[in-house]
Order: C-alpha cells, then structure tokens, then sequence
C-alpha cells in the first residue's frame, strides 16, 4: 500500500469524529435521543454522508455478486465492470464471496483504491448453517424449541463470521400454508405466531447481543412481504389478499423481528394487490420505516427491481430504480438500476436527495455497527477460519438439533424404540446411504456428501451381533447436479420407471427382522423455484414401499422431506412413520438416536399435512365460514371426496411416552381489556419415559369486527415430565394475545366472549371461557 493511502484512512476517522462532535453539539442531539438510535454511531455516519460525493453515495446502494448466476439471471455485466465501480467506491456490498482470503482481496480493492475508504459488507446466503449444517428451517422448526434454535443460528454465524462474511440473508419469516411451494422449507410453516418467536431466536442467535463482535452477523428478515401465499405455489407469483389479512397474518413476525432489532430486510418478489412488493411504498416506508420506527436497510431479493419491468410496473430500469428507490428500497442487488439512473433521476427530482441520503445512512450504520470502519479486515482471520468451522462441538449441536426436529407421526405396534440387540435389520430405500440429501437445500458451503448417512447411523448404534441388509431399491431422482453446480440452472430428471431394484429389496426386507425404509424426497425438490402440483412420493418409491410392506409388516418408514407430503396410503397401512426433514451433518445418528430410544422423539409438526394435494393450501386456523363443516350433510364447507381435516395436524407429535391433560382452570373468567387471566393446566407423563412435551394454548375470537380464525396458537411451553409425574403449567392470558387488526384499521382487544383450549396438537379437546368487558 503506498504511504498516501496510509495515511488516507487515519484522517478520515478524524474527520469523522470532528464533524460528527460538531453536528451533534449544534442541532442533532434531540433528533437522535428520538430514534432510539446509537447517538455515537450517528455522529459518525453524519460525518461520512458529509464527505461523500453523489456517486459514492449511490454506490453504497449496489450490491454485486461475486461469481456468475449465484441465486437468479444472469447478469449483463462483466467482471471489469464491477472491478472497476470497487476502486472507484461505487459498491456498498459484494455477495457470494466467502472465505478469508477471497473477502481479504476484495476488501482489498476498496481501502487501497478508493477515495474515502468505505468497507463492503460481504453477505452469503448461511440458511440453515454454513459448514456445519443444522436441519432445515421447517425441520428445526419441528423442534419447538427456540433455546437450540438460537444456538445453532449463533453457530452458523460463528462459521460465516470466521470465513469474512459479515451478513446472511436470513430468517425467512414467510408464513407458509400451501405444500406445493418449494420454499415452505426455509421458514418456520404455517402459523403466525411459530414464525414470530422461532424468528426472534434466529435474529438473537445470528445476531448475539453486540453486532461489533466477531462471531456474529447481521441478520435479514425476508421476504417482506406475502412471499408465502403465492398462488397455486407456484414461486414468484402473485399474491391475493386483503389488508386485514396482510396484517393479521402475516406481518406480526416481520413486526418482531424489527422490534428484536433486526438489521436488515429484504423485499419479496411476488405483487400485491397489483404493487410488487420492491415498489410497494405502504409496507417498506409507511409501516416498516415509519410506524414500525425501524432503522435498519432494506436490500431488494436477487435483481428484483429490475423485475419491475417484467410484472408490468415499470416501463424501463431507469423507472424502476424510480420506483424502487422512493417505495423504500435501500440496496439494489443486482439489478444494476441504481447505478445506472439514480443520478439522473436526482436531477430530474424524481428522487429526492433526502431519501438518497437516508437509505445511504441506513447501510453505513450497519457498517460502523459491524466495526467495519475500525477495522475492515476484521472477519479475515486465518486462525478462525481454520478453528472455528466444522467443529466436534458444533457438530455436536448440529446432531442435537437434529434429533429435536424428527417427529413420530405414526407408532401404532409400539415398534419404536428398537432394541440395540435386534438379530436383524433391513435398511432400503434411495435415502437409506444417502450422504448428501440429508443436507437439505441452501446448504451454503456444506460439503457434498459430508452428513451422516441413514445406514451409517444404525449401524454405529447396533453392535456386530445385528445383521444389516441393505439394498437401494430404486431411484429417487436422477439429478443433474453435480457438486459445485449452481442448482438455479439445472431442473431435476425424474426417473419413474426403473423397478430392477425392487426384487432384492423384497429378499432384504424378508431377512430383517425390522425394516427401516429411507424414502420421501431429493434435497433439491424443495427450495427456491422449486414448486410442485405432486407431493407425493416420486420415482418407484410407492411400489417400492408396496412391495415391502407385503412381505415384513414391521416396517418403520423414515420420511426426509422438505414439505409436508401426501403420505396418506403409508399412514392407512403402514404401523410407524418418523418424519426426519433434512436433518444436516449428523442426520444419521440423529436418527439412530430416535430409533434405538436414546432420545425420546419430542417434535411437533409446524405445518399441516394433508389428505392430498387438493387440500392445499391447508392451514389448521382457518375461518368457520358461513357453513361450517358437517359430516352429515353435503351443502358445508369441505370435499365430498376427501376430509377437510388434515391427515396429520399442525402442532402435532407423538412420544415414547403418553401425556394426559386435565384441570384447565382460570383465576377470573372476566377481565377488562388491561387485565390478565392467569391459566393453569396439569400435564401428566402417564407412561414409563421421561419425555418432553410441548404444551400449546390456542384461543378464539368468537365474534369481532371481522370473522375471527376458529383458533390461533398464542403460546407454548416445552416441558421435560418425567415417568410417572405431573406438572402443573401456567399461561397468563393478556392483551398480546387477544388483540387483532380491526377494522378500525389498528391493534386492539374487543369486547366480547373468548374460548381457550391447551393441548399438545391443534386439536387440542380441553377448552374453557371467558369474556372481555368494560
């Protein structure tokens, strides 16, 4: 570095704490104490936003990828380009660039090229973990349990930080209600309020308690918002739904995550109401900004602004980036509509210099918070990066996880637990050695056939008297995806009609004793842009398990998935099923854990599983409607040729163990809108294992200025009974929980008469009353 630039990045840390000193002296001190803002960090960016000239300051709103065609379209812009615009300091942040050396580099480009020295923020998509993969969102989610949550958040942050990465794109906070969306897999299912706390402990864990640290980054709310309620599931579509609706259900964990002080967010791709969501100025300027007071950057998903022009809402980049802009949006990821037109559009006053200015503040904020500005080679260590990613500790935690997040839907001959002393175990299916599904989708640098596989799980946890026939059966999918791919370009080969192996797997499962059955989904069936109107069991799996099933009976079907799927012969035959998800690295001794009665499974569903794909999308808090289901007569609100309930409910799970509720009780039955009732319920472990249980409270509005859902989760407690032992748990029942979006237009409790069930699924029977008066 020459002795001129040196000397640059001292003075202008002077500059910066004179200027600020100055500002905040004569007219910025009220104004901060305001916001709820860092009144330090304030001076400092007024300091810099001082300095800068027009074109820096449009560069802090691009964002580039590091590599071609990393999550979307190509781009039309070559690497020289962007070269170029990072020694010029005309790029706020670089995505998909990871590892110390390769974040060291491009740093590099800027503090030794441009100007002021700005610092990029380098961001990665770390989803579900970063090396050392925990199990995906909806599968973890199964866990209802936020404390491991938060932790294996905080991990995957440790990894990425350790790697010079500074910001993930993630929780997904979408609420999600139909299996045919691909995506479903990366947030936390179909409730509201399940998608609210399990985001506040992912913000918490990525995020610690001082963003300044080197083991945390920033996190990213996404997709705000409605991603989830795309129609048909169908990926990117549009979204219908009314305002009472948007409100209710699905801002509230958008609303938490910003009250939890999440740092970023990111807009969604779909349209609603005809406004797509990155030019939609009523949610990222009047509620996210202003009535939510939030201070963190919006950055657009993958080139979505330009996409303006494809939805029909923009004539051209340059409106778009007009559009874009004064809706909110802060960070142009690779669209190249910033760039290209912000100036321009400031001259013309399209745009206003103010709202340039803001969104400018916002990312240095989130810089200076990071510690970027005291040092920006902060994240590149060699000696992190080599002994804090892929630990024994770390995956340790990732097999704890793990084996929380697998669910027994099905235990019907007490089959589970299996006895480590069995004679023989057959073990088939085209999951059953696979190394490299259980890692799931947007497994960031997770190593191709890294986790533990199914067969190597149980045959760790047996010892060498027992047997082990193993044979594949058939193919699941005949991906093209090779390690090292970009999944966005290649679309999955099924193969349907290869049954050659299904006659060695009869003669395995006739061998066995027990039969453990891998079958369910590719990893790659489910994820952005994966959408699909079957959700059934691809490829020769359903002859397979057929075939199977008729000739051993004791049959254990071991489901990885990441969707609910129409499992419904399995369920109507088949004794015992064990959803498993995409459990990450430990997948295999995870479930080994579960099978062999180490662990007693706890996992309760967080998203409902269907009859079949007609039911979709199928959500447990639906409305009563006007005619509400009746088995007896034919003119309701269901199927005739199916059940409007689901086959295996939201919220449920079941146990090596039984638990038995009883005396729900109140200590008032009518309270005032500020009041609370304190409720309490005894929660019996009525069989011969600890178990832990996850105890649910639902209520109901039963009359409102709008039609109210005929139940709502509004909170829960997992709880560790042991044999024999019973418990008695509290609730307190308040205002949080009673309060909806009015038709007044606003947050408030109604008068009027309420009902309370607790349980441990959906369904939960034991209710009581109460009402809300003046």
């Amino acid at each position: 570095m020459k002795k001129q630039t040196l000397l640059l990045f001292p003075i202008l840390l002077i500059a910066i704490f004179l200027y600020g000193f100055k500002k905040f002296v004569i007219d910025e001190q009220k104004t901060h104490l305001a916001t709820n803002l860092d009144i330090r960090v304030e001076q400092k960016v007024d300091s810099v936003l001082a300095l800068m000239h027009l074109n820096e300051k449009i560069g802090q709103l691009v964002q580039y990828s590091g590599k071609w065609n990393a999550t979307g379209p190509s781009s039309s812009n070559g690497d020289q380009h962007k070269l170029n615009k990072l020694k010029n300091g005309e790029v706020g942040s670089m995505l998909n660039i990871t590892s110390v050396e390769s974040t060291r580099e491009t740093q590099k480009i800027v503090m030794e090229n441009s100007r002021l020295k700005i610092p990029l923020i380098f961001g990665y998509d770390v989803i579900h973990g970063y090396k050392t993969i925990f199990p995906i969102p909806l599968g973890e989610s199964a866990s209802w349990d936020l404390d491991i949550i938060k932790k294996t958040a905080s991990i995957a942050a440790k990894e990425a930080a350790a790697s010079g990465i500074q910001w993930t794109f993630a929780p997904m906070i979408d609420v999600s209600r139909d299996a045919r969306w691909g995506r479903i897999m990366e947030g936390a299912g179909e409730d509201t309020y399940l998608n609210a706390v399990i985001g506040v402990a992912r913000v918490q864990g990525f995020q610690g308690d001082d963003l300044s640290k080197s083991n945390t980054i920033a996190a990213c709310a996404k997709h705000f918002a409605g991603y989830g309620f795309a129609e048909a599931g169908r990926d990117y579509n549009t979204v219908n739904i009314g305002e009472y609706e948007l409100h209710n259900a699905i801002l509230p964990p958008f609303k938490a995550a910003a009250e939890a002080g999440v740092a970023t967010f990111m807009n969604s791709f779909n349209e609603i109401d005809g406004i797509p969501s990155t030019g939609n100025k009523m949610l990222q300027r009047d509620i996210l900004k202003g009535d939510w007071g939030w201070n963190g950057f919006v950055v657009s998903d993958w080139g979505s602004i330009g996409e303006l022009i494809a939805h029909g809402y923009a004539k051209d980049k340059k409106q778009a980036a007009e559009i874009a802009l004064n809706a909110g949006s802060d960070m142009d990821m690779e669209s190249y509509a910033y760039e290209a037109h912000l100036e321009t559009l400031l001259k013309e006053k399209k745009i206003s210099l103010a709202q340039l200015d803001d969104a400018v503040k916002r990312i240095l904020r989130l810089k200076f918070n990071l510690g970027l500005f005291d040092d920006p080679y902060k994240y590149c260590d060699e000696a992190r990066e080599k002994n804090n990613v892929y630990t024994k500790e770390h995956l340790a935690i990732a097999r704890d996880a793990a084996k929380k997040s697998i669910v027994l839907l099905k235990n019907e001959t007490k089959l589970l637990p299996f006895s480590k002393n069995l004679k023989s175990i057959a073990v088939i299916g085209p999951l059953a050695d696979d190394k490299d599904a259980p890692l799931g989708n947007w497994r960031a640098k997770g190593e191709y056939n890294s986790s533990m596989s199914l067969l190597e799980g149980v045959k760790s946890a047996v010892g060498n008297n027992t047997k082990i026939y193993y044979e594949k059966g058939g193919d699941l999918t005949m991906p093209t995806i090779k390690p090292g791919d970009n999944q966005f370009l290649y679309p999955l080969r099924f193969n349907t009609t290869d049954v050659s192996g299904i006659p060695a797997a009869v003669e395995a499962a006739k061998k066995g004793e027990v039969v453990l059955l891998a079958i369910g989904e590719d990893a790659f069936q489910t994820g952005e842009g994966r959408s699909q109107t079957n959700i059934g069991f691809f490829g020769v799996q359903q002859q397979l398990l057929e075939a199977v099933y008729k000739v051993n009976k004791n049959v254990v079907i071991v489901l990885m998935n990441g969707r609910p799927m129409d499992i419904s012969w399995a369920a109507n035959n088949v004794p015992t099923i064990l959803e498993c998800w995409f459990l990450g690295s430990e997948s295999g001794n995870a479930m080994a854990d579960v099978l062999f009665g180490d662990y007693n499974p706890s996992g309760k569903l967080p998203v409902s599983f269907p009859h079949n794909v007609g039911q979709e999308p199928l959500y447990y808090n639906q409305k009563n409607t006007g005619r509400p289901y009746s088995p007896s007569h034919v003119t309701y609100s269901g199927y005739t040729d199916a059940p409007k309930t689901a086959l295996y409910p939201f919220g449920f799970g079941l146990s090596y163990t039984t638990f038995e509720y009883k005396n729900l009780k109140l200590d008032k039955n009518t309270i005032s809108k500020t009041e609370e009732i304190k409720l309490s319920v005894e929660v019996s472990n009525t069989g011969t294992r600890d178990g832990e249980e996850v105890v649910q409270l639902y209520i109901r509005d039963l009359v409102g200025s709008l039609t109210r859902p005929v139940k709502e989760l509004k909170g829960f407690q997992k709880t560790m009974i042991k044999a024999g032992e019973t418990k008695t748990i509290y609730f307190a029942v308040n205002a949080d929980m009673l309060q909806f979006y009015t038709i007044n237009k606003k947050w408030e409790v109604e008068l009027g008469d309420f009902n309370v069930w607790v349980g441990g699924d959906s369904n939960a029977p034991l209710k009581a009353s109460f009402s809300v008066t003046e």
